[in-house]
């Protein structure tokens, strides 16, 4: 790997750690990095999941440190994500990856029609909701998304977000702290379940991770200073970037190729 290589990857991880924090989606660009430095799809995808485990140290112990999570409740909804992450990596390792490509772009699609439905619902919380004990139905949604994010991980923060504010009441900002607490619970067992198929690439993953833990840090700050309109404004604008990779308007591999050169 040479220094060009490296450089990238530790520059995609400090957007993708940015991102992820703050809002969702930013693996669009881990992954396509990654595979455009060669990796098959379900290679990047395990390899993906090292970089965002450590970031998520970080930004939960950010956002714990500034006292905006609820660590009791999130505990409880992150139970059944991670059973289910367990279910969703067996199933992905399975796939070719010309399938996982595939559902990759019909998820995010799908994912971006729910985001853009109602987005007033995401600036506020539902004090009735919050105060209300973790229930079957909590338990079923957290289950699913937990399949989600162990079968791909792309964009799973929009969907702990939407989860988070909709059905548990949390404000943007605390739904933001309790979405990175729950993906740190369940990625190290799908992880594991990524390196017992050798989908994972540590040398790849391990570099990307220092972009990732600075831009995770920084991230978890400014959600908290700046507020929910900022955190709005990051969301809208990902979800743009990730629309026009989405209908074939961005290229991401083929701008990782010309800045590569």
């Amino acid at each position: 790997m040479g220094t060009v290589e490296i450089i990238a990857l530790i520059v995609a991880g400090l957007f993708v750690g940015f991102i992820n924090t703050l809002a969702g989606g930013g693996s669009i660009i881990s992954l396509s990095l990654l595979m455009f430095l060669g990796l098959p799809a379900g290679v990047a995808n395990g390899t993906n999941r090292i970089a965002i485990m450590i970031q998520n140290v970080i930004a939960t112990s950010s956002f714990k440190q500034q006292k905006v999570l609820d660590l009791k409740k999130t505990l409880w909804l992150g139970i059944p994500a991670v059973v289910g992450s367990v279910i969703g990596a067996l199933i992905a390792v399975d796939l070719t990856d010309r399938v996982l490509e595939i559902a990759m772009g019909i998820i995010l699609l799908l994912m971006l029609v729910f985001i853009l439905s109602n987005p007033k619902k995401w600036l506020q919380g539902n004090i009735e909701l919050e105060k209300m004990k973790v229930n079957f139905k909590h338990i079923i949604v957290f289950f699913f998304i937990g399949v989600y994010g162990g079968f791909i991980q792309v964009g799973v923060g929009y969907l702990l977000l939407a989860a988070l504010i909709l059905t548990a009441g949390q404000s943007l900002i605390k739904a933001n702290a309790s979405k990175v607490m729950i993906i740190l619970m369940y990625l190290p067992f799908s992880l594991i379940i990524f390196l017992l198929d050798d989908q994972v690439n540590w040398e790849y993953g391990l570099i990307m991770t220092i972009g990732n833990v600075i831009g995770a840090f920084v991230a978890s700050r400014l959600a908290v200073k700046k507020g929910v309109n900022f955190i709005r404004y990051i969301i809208i604008a990902v979800i743009l970037i990730t629309a026009g990779h989405l209908f074939g308007f961005i290229d991401m591999q083929s701008i990782f190729g010309s800045l590569l050169k």
